[in-house]
């Protein structure tokens, strides 16, 4: 698996630009994706030292529209926190 296709997007919202001064940033990553094929795609995209990968699994949400419903896709959300020494990921650095 490229280390393209484990990391498919950031997520932007309130908490993740809350947790961003801790040192935390928030992806959406593919779901067969492992925390160590996380951990080495971060660094490799993003040349950062990460400390730790927390890992969650996000169930779609029904929908309806008049009488049909259905659901939206899961998906899988990665929290990475970096070392002290590391310096930040710059991709986010004009969203605050």
């Amino acid at each position: 698996m490229n280390v393209h296709d484990i990391i498919i997007r950031p997520l932007v919202t309130e908490k993740s630009m809350d947790d961003m001064e801790q040192g935390k940033y928030t992806f959406v990553v593919a779901r067969g994706a492992n925390k160590s094929e996380i951990k080495k795609a971060i660094e490799q995209i993003f040349d950062v030292t990460v400390d730790r990968v927390n890992t969650m699994n996000m169930r779609g949400k029904m929908k309806r529209q008049g009488a049909n419903q259905g659901r939206r896709p899961s998906w899988k959300k990665a929290i990475v926190k970096l070392t002290e020494d590391s310096k930040s990921i710059e991709f986010f650095e004009g969203m605050q």
